[in-house]
């Protein structure tokens, strides 16, 4: 069933044509991802295909009824609003809602935090798993996603893929991670003027559709030279003077302009406008730039970490893993000097630079010029020991002079980002603190990216959820542990370290497998230490006899309520639930409901059993 097509769409902004002559459809049951270079307009085409604004040329027509739901890039919410009302926001009928609500704030993980917190207390992760929640609970038909994985941290990632997987509804995606395309779509729309009419629709995976693209760009060089030979013999028999009465003659002339038509627009299409990233490396570097020696850092009594040794030398190509707020930022404070631990020691070499790219990209004025930005005064910028114009270093990021005068509040999320970078390579440094670069940026500039911090002659530390990007950059990953690996949130979980982050992952699964056996065998409650000394501490309360009676039957209430926990997890599964959200939200209420009082179970258990041994 076609949910909506569009015909001969067209839009331009501030004077440039972003897209013409589109059409594109979309079908039930597909999951596509838009791609392409950043500034070709993949936003706008969002916008105008989910009826948020209205194109200059064309049309789109959507099926009767069709709901659409719409996750920002950086989703806003109104002032002071709680979670629960923020994702009852779009509601048309809270209170019919207010079960998938609550059940989207446990599948969410949201509902730690409690129903009345207030969104803008949540970092920028928790606030795009609430934006999620506000667009799935009025059960869209079909949702578009610009950015999902934007300030998501890696477990969340996966968990969003797998419900994407999961879901049988329509999504459309913009998204630059290519691991997350290629195990979540299966139809892809190329949008970037190289095109033939600005776009390329691929059905397939994700590996299939980047050999399409290459067989595509290949194959008009290759016409291009063709008809490029073509056209210089026409035009040569042209020079000669041949006679143009004669209709055949008249013609040659005719498809010789044709050709010099062609060959220009394909001319154009083929041109490769390549960026040039090249990070300032100080002439003089030292080998071990920053060493840490039995460090410990906590906060509210809590030790997000501790006695961890580390050096970061020339070569260290280092990312960090973490959900958010776990410790991330609190380490790289600490290994940049920013904070003191609590014990231990950080030497920081005496003249090591530190270069820092801020997830938030706070360095950039957005109320400035791109121009002023880049160079406040004069016209002329000092990069790699060498006044030269600022238009010629802004033309290596690819800035058209139109964009010069534009407040850089007006650019992409991607030009945000080659602009923080262009900042960053005026400077010269030997550690290069990266925190989430990747975001908004396109294939073609990651890639770049990716070699110039390959061949930096400094070292890299590097935290990003592009898990692609990752695995190309960093020889070594330090990971603090996931939350759902975790029993007591007393407890110091130790820092892992992993060569690789598909090794991370297969260790991640692992460790999962391990829980969940943990979860399901009569020994987690005396897992649970923090509980354990509570049982312990009061060994003298005897048993009542109705107490007795309880501890008695304890073994097959759990198991009763296991079996009933089996059935739902398989239900889930079938077609007829995952195609009916709100069916499937309610299943997924009773699966968090169960799973809260099997754990609960568990506790009363080794509670009952060690008071009848004292």
């Amino acid at each position: 069933m076609i949910l909506l097509s569009a015909n001969n769409l067209g839009h331009a902004f501030a004077g440039k044509t972003l897209f013409e002559s589109l059409k594109l459809g979309l079908s039930d049951g597909e999951k596509v991802g838009l791609i392409g270079p950043n500034g070709v307009g993949k936003s706008t085409l969002f916008k105008i295909l989910s009826k948020k604004i209205n194109p200059i040329k064309g049309d789109v027509v959507w099926s009767k009824g069709l709901k659409l739901g719409y996750l920002e890039q950086t989703p806003t919410f109104a002032n002071n609003i709680s979670i629960l009302d923020a994702i009852l926001e779009k509601s048309s009928d809270p209170d019919m809602d207010m079960g998938t609500a609550y059940s989207l704030l446990s599948k969410l993980d949201l509902i730690q935090f409690g129903e009345s917190f207030l969104v803008k207390e949540l970092s920028g992760g928790w606030q795009k798993r609430v934006a999620l929640a506000r667009e799935l609970v009025i059960q869209p038909d079909v949702l578009f996603m610009d950015e999902p994985t934007n300030h998501l941290d890696v477990t969340s990632i996966l968990w969003l893929e797998e419900f994407i997987e999961q879901s049988a509804f329509t999504f459309f995606i913009i998204t630059h991670d290519q691991l997350f395309l290629e195990r979540t779509c299966n139809k892809f729309i190329d949008l970037d003027p190289k095109n033939p009419d600005f776009i390329l629709v691929h059905e397939g995976d994700y590996a299939s559709y980047i050999e399409n693209k290459e067989m595509l760009l290949q194959g008009q060089l290759q016409r291009e030279k063709s008809l490029s030979n073509v056209l210089r013999r026409e035009t040569e028999w042209l020079r000669r003077g041949a006679q143009a009465r004669q209709t055949k003659q008249k013609g040659r002339i005719q498809r010789a302009e044709e050709l010099k038509g062609e060959v220009g627009t394909l001319s154009d299409k083929n041109r490769s406008k390549k960026l040039d990233f090249e990070f300032g490396t100080q002439n003089r570097s030292p080998n071990k730039l920053v060493e840490i020696q039995s460090v410990t850092k906590g906060y509210n009594n809590k030790n997000l970490f501790e006695n961890l040794d580390l050096i970061i030398s020339q070569k260290t190509r280092l990312a960090i893993m973490g959900e958010n707020g776990c410790g991330k930022s609190t380490l790289i404070k600490i290994l940049t000097g920013q904070l003191e631990p609590d014990t231990g020691i950080v030497k920081i070499t005496p003249g090591v630079k530190i270069l820092s790219f801020e997830q938030n990209r706070e360095t950039l004025n957005q109320n400035l010029s791109l121009l002023k930005n880049i160079c406040p005064d004069g016209d002329y910028v000092y990069f790699q020991n060498k006044y030269i114009h600022v238009q010629s270093y802004l033309d290596q990021f690819l800035f058209a002079r139109s964009q010069n005068d534009l407040p850089v509040g007006k650019l992409s999320g991607g030009e945000q980002a080659r602009l923080r970078i262009a900042q960053l390579m005026l400077q010269e440094g030997n550690l290069l603190i990266l925190d989430e670069p990747t975001n908004d940026l396109d294939r073609g500039s990651l890639e770049v990216l990716q070699d110039s911090l390959k061949n930096f002659n400094g070292a890299v530390v590097l935290v990003t959820h592009d898990r692609f990007f990752m695995d190309q950059v960093a020889t070594q990953i330090i990971s603090f542990t996931p939350k759902d690996l975790q029993i007591d949130d007393k407890k110091v979980y130790p820092l892992e370290t992993f060569s690789d982050y598909f090794q991370w992952e297969q260790w991640y699964e692992q460790e999962l497998k391990k829980m969940s056996s943990k979860v399901n065998s009569k020994g987690v409650a005396t897992a649970n230490n923090s509980d354990s000394s509570k049982i312990n501490s009061s060994p003298n309360i005897k048993l009542s006899f109705k107490e007795k009676y309880e501890l008695e039957k304890m073994e097959s209430f759990i198991l009763e309520l296991e079996e009933k926990l089996k059935s739902l997890q398989n239900e889930i599964q079938l077609p007829e639930v995952t195609s009916n959200i709100k069916i499937m939200g309610e299943k997924c209420s009773l699966i968090s409901e169960l799973e809260i009082k099997i754990e609960t179970s568990y506790k009363r258990w080794a509670d009952l059993e060690a008071r009848d041994k004292s």
